[in-house]
């Protein structure tokens, strides 16, 4: 297993979301494993990302920023997601239980919920964070879209997932999605961190998937096999609330499940690719199959197919709910 090694980059946490200003030390940074000899540091105000994070990012397939969302705005995600459980939005299979209900007996009911931001207006917003842009634009480019965010509860003991790569799911034409994967809890192997192979990205292929074998992940999960690559090379990204960790679409990439005791590890996963991109998708075979699938956010720039509008045809789903399950429901809205 490799350590990490630091890229010091701060961005003032006491900013709203609105009204930030961008402010550096050397206490924060963007991260990189300490086999890797390049070592950058940015400072100044205006916020800029070297070439060297972009190079990192290329190489690598991820690029790790420590304190990247100040505290107000990971505070703002965590009562906005547990609203959301307690019947805001009223998103299907959710029980919001007894007036009084602990947060966390609230939350342990569940695992993941798909488009939060569908439900919530400050989640919404949240998608063009300038500290997310600046980041998108010098990896993707100028024009960024969203197509999707997940909310990640893994109370202790909740399980993990094996290794997959994103672009399974999401198949953009040109390779450019990138997840950001945001703490909304300090996140170590305990409670179920992270982790990333470096480099599995480069050869550009997608591994098939099987049923998961992995001891250490329980509940159903399938697993990426048939891949050249070591488990010694496996990196845990541990980071603290509100670091955020950008990771390309084909990089392979699991989480074990909780082990703590009584530690959550939460996170809010958004997925972004260049707005250049077609997105030909079927969402997991719960929508229509489309040559361009067009509900979308724009996080930053210009959309090129605006002429063809915007649809808001999804709608915000527990997982474990099957693409059957949520056909029959869509189908039975339609009709009513």
């Amino acid at each position: 297993m490799h350590d990490r090694e630091a890229w010091v980059k701060r961005i003032g946490s006491s900013m709203d979301l609105c009204e930030m200003e961008w402010t550096f030390d050397p206490l924060s940074h963007l991260t990189v494993p300490a086999n890797n000899s390049k070592s950058y540091t940015v400072r100044g105000t205006s916020g800029n990302i070297e070439q060297g994070h972009v190079d990192f990012y290329r190489e690598s397939g991820y690029l790790i920023a420590d304190d990247r969302i100040p505290a107000s705005d990971i505070e703002m995600l965590r009562r906005e997601s547990l609203a959301i459980f307690r019947g805001q939005g009223n998103v299907r299979g959710v029980t919001p239980g007894d007036p009084g209900e602990p947060e966390t007996d609230t939350q342990k009911r569940y695992f993941c919920l798909h488009f939060p931001h569908k439900v919530s207006k400050p989640m919404f917003d949240f998608l063009r964070h300038p500290a997310l842009v600046e980041v998108l634009q010098a990896i993707i480019g100028p024009n960024v879209k969203c197509m999707q965010s997940m909310h990640f509860v893994k109370a202790p003991g909740g399980r993990g997932q094996a290794w997959h790569q994103d672009e399974f799911f999401i198949p953009t034409r040109d390779r450019s999605l990138c997840g950001i994967w945001i703490a909304l809890d300090d996140a170590d192997r305990e409670n179920g961190c992270l982790w990333v192979m470096p480099k599995s990205h480069k050869p550009g292929i997608l591994w098939p998937m099987s049923d998961n074998e992995d001891s250490r992940i329980s509940g159903p999960s399938r697993s990426s096999y048939g891949y050249p690559f070591s488990e010694e090379d496996a990196v845990p990204v541990e980071v603290k609330a509100g670091s955020a960790v950008f990771f390309n679409g084909y990089l392979m990439h699991r989480s074990f499940d909780n082990t703590s005791p009584d530690r959550f590890r939460r996170a809010l996963v958004i997925h972004t690719m260049s707005a250049e991109s077609l997105l030909p998708s079927s969402c997991g075979g719960r929508i229509e199959m489309t040559e361009d699938m067009r509900d979308i956010v724009m996080v930053c720039g210009e959309d090129p197919y605006a002429y063809k509008g915007i649809t808001d045809i999804m709608e915000p789903f527990l997982r474990g709910e099957s693409p059957e399950e949520y056909q029959q429901v869509a189908a039975g809205a339609k009709q009513g």
